[in-house]
């Protein structure tokens, strides 16, 4: 599924495609609808990015069982489990 957002839309917020993108993301991040790996996954940022822009706004970081199992299929693939 794709969500098409409206240029005067873009326009109105007077944000780039990326940052809206990005506040959409921690939204339902903050909203627990989706995890920090689905967030970081969709707008590309690393897990220190991530954690920098949840400073920035005063959130706190949300590590459940999906980010686990997550962290857990990183590592095996990498090979470091």
């Amino acid at each position: 599924m794709s969500l098409v957002i409206p240029n005067d839309i873009l326009q109105a917020t007077k944000m780039t495609k990326d940052e809206l993108k990005l506040e959409i993301a921690i939204m339902l991040y903050k909203q627990e609808k989706i995890s920090s790996g689905k967030v970081r996954t969709w707008t590309g940022l690393t897990v220190i990015e991530f954690q920098h822009e949840l400073a920035k706004r005063g959130l706190c970081i949300n590590y459940d069982v999906e980010d686990f199992q997550s962290d857990i299929q990183t590592l095996q693939s990498m090979g470091l489990l």
